[in-house]
């Protein structure tokens, strides 16, 4: 019988790919309390976090034969945990604000201005991020639009992960000090933008 606890990452995703539920069961072993503590640090809630994370494992399970995973697997699952604790943010500011509608007296419909407000948080991140130097911006979208990871950046633009990681900070505090103050979802969103994998 196969031991599976002494395959590497890569041999368990292609086994995973055809099929294996063993190979599913090491991965999900191996890598569940990471990624729930991953999940929980952003998010402060266990019931929210292990959500999170099962839902992750669940999307592996059913799409495994046709995910990709052009990086190693731990880079693959802390990205996708990432991006679902981005969207669990945004359900929840959803949630909060439709609960305020139902609760105000008040002839404006807050739900309607809250999706007007990220909207145009969303447009002054873009515009802030078309004016970040040419190479910062470059780092920037590889890393939050294309979610390489810091050796794949490096890799595209031939400088070192260090120097990737110098310009992710730069323009990161760059766009946090452009947007800083505009009113409270900005807080969200310096949340997104400081998430790493």
């Amino acid at each position: 019988m196969r031991n599976f606890e002494k395959l590497s990452d890569k041999e368990l995703s292609v086994l995973l790919c055809d099929g294996s539920d063993a190979a599913f069961e090491e991965i999900f072993n191996r890598y569940w309390s990471a990624l729930y503590a991953a999940a929980y640090k952003r998010l402060k809630s266990h019931e929210k976090a292990e959500e999170t994370v099962q839902d992750l494992f669940t999307h592996l399970w059913t799409k495994r034969d046709c995910i990709k995973i052009h990086t190693s697997l731990a880079a693959y699952l802390y990205t996708a945990v990432r991006y679902m604790v981005f969207n669990n943010i945004q359900k929840e500011m959803v949630r909060e604000s439709y609960k305020a509608s139902l609760h105000t007296t008040s002839i404006h419909d807050n739900s309607t201005e809250e999706t007007i407000l990220i909207n145009d948080l969303n447009k002054i991140l873009e515009k802030e991020v078309n004016h970040l130097p040419p190479k910062c911006r470059s780092v920037y979208e590889l890393s939050r639009k294309h979610y390489k990871t810091n050796r794949e950046i490096a890799a595209v633009l031939g400088i070192s992960e260090k120097t990737v990681e110098g310009h992710l900070t730069k323009a990161i505090r760059q766009l946090k000090t452009k947007i800083y103050g505009i009113n409270k979802l900005a807080t969200w969103l310096f949340i997104i933008l400081s998430i790493k994998s």
